[in-house]
C-alpha cells in the first residue's frame, strides 16, 4: 500500500484553478499562461486544471483537451499536474484522461457521476472500470454539493484498494466525516482536505497529512505557505496564513461550501480580476459577480492586504 502512496507525491495547497473565459465566452489562452505563470511564480505544490472551478461542465471535449495541452506544455515536470477528468461516464473520464496523459499530467481527479446519483455497487463499478484502462494515478473526489452523493467511509474503502486509486479528495464540511476517512486510509493513499484552520493545523501537527486541493489559489503564496510554515516547524507563521484563508471561506461560503454571492468560480475569479490577475469571466449559465457582492470579495481581499 504504501508504494501507491509513492507513486503520487502530491502534498501542500494544490489549488484547483479557473478556467479564463473572455468576453464572448471564448477559452483566454493569453489569460490562461498567465495565470498558470503566476500560480507557479507563488509556490502552489501543484495544481488541479478542470475542476469544479475550472467550469469543467461549459467546457466541450475538445476545449478540456486543449486546457490541458496549454497547462500541460507550460508546467508539466515543474509541479505536479492533475487534470479534472470527471463527466457522466467512465467512457468519457477516460477519453480526458487520455488527452491529460497526452499533455504529460500527473494524475487525474474525478468524482462519482453527477446528477444520476449512482449506488454504492454502481459508483465502485464506475471507477474499476477508469482503474482498469488508465495509466494515470486517480484521485477519488467526495464532492457532496456538486453530485449530491456522500460516499461513505465503507465505500471509499474499497475503493482505495482499486490498483490505479493513490488519493481521496475529501470535500465536506464535516470535520467528523474528513477525520474518519483520513484515520482509516491515510496509510494506503493520499487523503486531501486538510482544514487550514485551527482543527486542521492540530491533527496535522498531531499526525501529519497530505495536504488541501483548495479553490482558486486566490491569496497566492499566502495558501503554500501554511504548508510550508508547517513543514518548517514554524506553527505561529503557519497559523497566520491559515487564519487568512479561514477568512475568505467563512466570508465569501456558506458553511456547505457553496459561494454566498453565486458561483464559486465568479467569486474566484472576481477575487482574481480585483488583483490585477487574469481572472476572466465565467460562462453562461453562471453570472458574474457585481455590484454590491463585488464591493464585499474587494473589502476581504482589503482586510487581507491584497488591495
Amino acid at each position: 500500500m504504501a508504494d501507491k502512496r509513492a507513486r503520487a507525491p502530491w502534498q501542500g495547497y494544490i489549488p484547483a484553478i479557473t478556467t479564463p473565459f473572455a468576453a464572448d465566452a471564448s477559452f483566454d489562452r493569453s489569460a490562461f499562461a498567465q495565470l498558470l505563470e503566476w500560480l507557479h511564480a507563488e509556490g502552489m505544490h501543484g495544481l488541479v486544471v478542470a475542476g469544479t472551478t475550472g467550469e469543467w461542465p461549459v467546457l466541450s471535449d475538445a476545449e478540456r483537451a486543449d486546457l490541458f495541452a496549454a497547462a500541460g506544455q507550460q508546467l508539466s515536470g515543474k509541479l505536479p499536474l492533475i487534470a479534472g477528468c470527471s463527466d457522466y461516464t467512465a467512457a468519457r473520464v477516460l477519453a480526458h484522461a487520455a488527452a491529460a496523459h497526452q499533455a504529460g499530467f500527473d494524475g487525474i481527479l474525478v468524482t462519482p457521476p453527477p446528477y444520476i446519483r449512482p449506488n454504492a455497487a454502481e459508483i465502485y463499478e464506475f471507477y474499476a472500470s477508469i482503474s482498469e484502462h488508465t495509466p494515470l494515478p486517480i484521485c477519488v473526489y467526495n464532492w457532496p454539493p456538486g453530485t449530491g452523493i456522500d460516499m461513505e467511509l465503507e465505500l471509499l474503502e474499497r475503493l482505495a484498494t482499486l490498483e490505479n486509486v493513490v488519493a481521496i479528495k475529501q470535500s465536506t464540511s464535516d470535520l467528523r466525516r474528513f477525520a474518519q476517512t483520513f484515520f482509516a486510509l491515510n496509510d494506503q493513499v493520499r487523503v486531501f482536505g486538510h482544514s487550514m484552520d485551527e482543527h486542521g493545523l492540530a491533527l496535522l501537527e498531531a499526525r501529519g497529512g497530505d495536504g488541501t486541493m483548495g479553490a482558486g489559489g486566490v491569496l497566492g503564496r499566502t495558501h503554500a505557505d501554511f504548508y510550508n510554515h508547517l513543514w518548517a516547524g514554524e506553527i505561529d507563521q503557519a497559523r497566520a496564513c491559515g487564519q487568512k484563508d479561514r477568512l475568505i471561506l467563512d466570508e465569501w461560503y456558506t458553511k456547505d461550501l457553496v459561494g454566498r454571492f453565486g458561483s464559486g468560480p465568479a467569486i474566484l475569479k472576481a477575487a482574481l480580476n480585483a488583483q490585477g490577475l487574469p481572472g476572466g469571466y465565467v460562462r453562461r449559465p453562471l453570472f458574474d459577480v457585481e455590484g454590491d457582492h463585488l464591493a464585499d470579495i474587494q473589502e476581504t481581499l482589503r482586510k487581507l492586504g491584497k488591495l
